[in-house]
């Protein structure tokens, strides 16, 4: 991994920030981006501490200008791109379908769906051009399965898995290899938006076979084996990282 070019979107908290850190780790030069200039300084220093190579560059990956730039600067940076994670996401208001509206589908679908597209489409004509790279999207359990309540989130997150395996299909010509990890419950923000009592966070974990939430960095993990050697051979694949909640 030493010395590999990684852009990771909405790389600011969570899984992308833990993602970042998991790459700097190895070696790699990084590249987050975010809409929070105060927190992006914050995790370059904190990726620098680490000894990697790190800038932040601020995007909004619901507008094809800030993405395009986004990629631009990235290469004109460092020189290319070999890895991109794309985990720039928000879960929207819960409830149910009769209460959603155009303007909460826009909220989700302009930065889940549209930004992963984005995103792809320009990372992809980098990568298309050297003849190598990959690229990890971030799905959800909810990208398989349903959960009620959450109605557009799960259209999202089903909705970037087949964005996934058409780049992959496409990108294979190639030799860039695209995929996705689909997390169950992580102890993040997002989650403890989601479940901010005692009582639902029991019942979360007891949704759980493994009988508790995951950490980001076990999906950091996930996907770094994904842009690693050691999955050469796989692409249009959507990796299970959720305690056993998708066997069920």
């Amino acid at each position: 991994m030493n010395k590999r070019i990684v852009l990771v979107t909405g790389g600011l908290s969570g899984i992308g920030r833990a993602t970042a850190m998991a790459f700097a780790q190895e070696g790699a030069s990084i590249v987050v981006s975010g809409r929070r200039d105060d927190a992006g300084a914050q995790l370059v220093r904190d990726l620098r501490a680490v000894g990697a190579e790190a800038a932040f560059f601020r995007a909004d990956v619901r507008h094809e200008d800030e993405v395009q730039d986004l990629v631009e600067r990235t290469v004109e940076r460092f020189g290319g791109l070999d890895i991109a994670v794309n985990s720039a996401g928000t879960e929207g208001v819960p409830g149910p379908v009769t209460e959603q509206t155009s303007e909460t589908y826009a909220a989700v679908f302009d930065t889940n769906v549209l930004g992963t597209l984005l995103s792809m489409k320009h990372e992809l004509r980098v990568m298309r051009s050297r003849g190598s790279g990959c690229i990890v999207n971030v799905s959800s359990s909810m990208g398989h399965k349903a959960a009620p309540g959450m109605p557009i989130y799960t259209a999202s997150k089903h909705a970037v898995e087949g964005l996934t395996k058409s780049a992959a299909l496409e990108a294979a010509a190639y030799g860039v290899r695209v995929n996705a990890v689909a997390p169950g419950p992580i102890e993040t923000e997002m989650l403890k938006r989601l479940t901010p009592t005692p009582e639902k966070v029991a019942a979360m974990a007891a949704g759980v076979p493994l009988k508790r939430a995951g950490q980001a960095d076990e999906v950091a993990r996930a996907v770094a084996f994904l842009a690693s050697d050691a999955a050469a051979f796989i692409t249009g694949h959507i990796l299970w990282v959720d305690g056993g909640k998708s066997a069920g």
